[in-house]
């Protein structure tokens, strides 16, 4: 049984303009890449309870658009969406980054992954347009909340079914 990885993303802080993300998942690279990227995956990890998911789209490709709405446990809607910039499976994602609650943190949002023995390590860097974007990135409840979700589901799908 891989171990519980649970509450152990890395948040740094590189510059006044740059949040990154670091969290290892003991998963082989395509399928931690299918759950960032594919809509059913999405749509679990991307609001976690009390928030719920109500829309996810996602056209992987440079010039395609993602976008995700979800209503928080106290029924406010927020958006996040943005454009495809590089597509690079099952590597590396580059994209415009927005977010309805902070319209004026936009952000280039890439996610690279890499393996190594079995286990995949995330990186996701945000780079604000300006400090006063990034300003808003100081709780990550929901990041990290986020990720375990993420490891949850491709624990789901490595684990054998059980058949009795």
């Amino acid at each position: 049984m891989a171990p519980d990885r649970h509450g152990s993303a890395v948040i740094t802080f590189p510059s006044e303009l740059e949040v990154v993300i670091t969290r290892e998942f003991e998963a082989p690279i395509a399928l931690v890449f299918a759950v960032l990227t594919e809509p059913e995956h999405v749509r679990t990890w991307g609001a976690t309870p009390p928030d719920r998911m109500t829309e996810c789209s996602i056209d992987l490709r440079v010039g395609g658009e993602h976008h995700s709405s979800f209503v928080t446990g106290d029924g406010e809607m927020f958006t996040f969406g943005g454009t495809y910039l590089e597509v690079e499976p099952p590597t590396r994602t580059v994209a415009t980054w927005s977010f309805n609650g902070w319209p004026d943190a936009e952000a280039v949002e890439t996610m690279e992954l890499d393996e190594h023995d079995g286990v995949t390590t995330l990186s996701w860097r945000l780079a604000f347009h300006d400090a006063a974007g990034r300003a808003h990135m100081t709780g990550f409840d929901g990041q990290q909340d986020s990720l375990d979700a993420m490891e949850d589901i491709l624990r789901s799908l490595l684990e054998p079914a059980d058949c009795s």
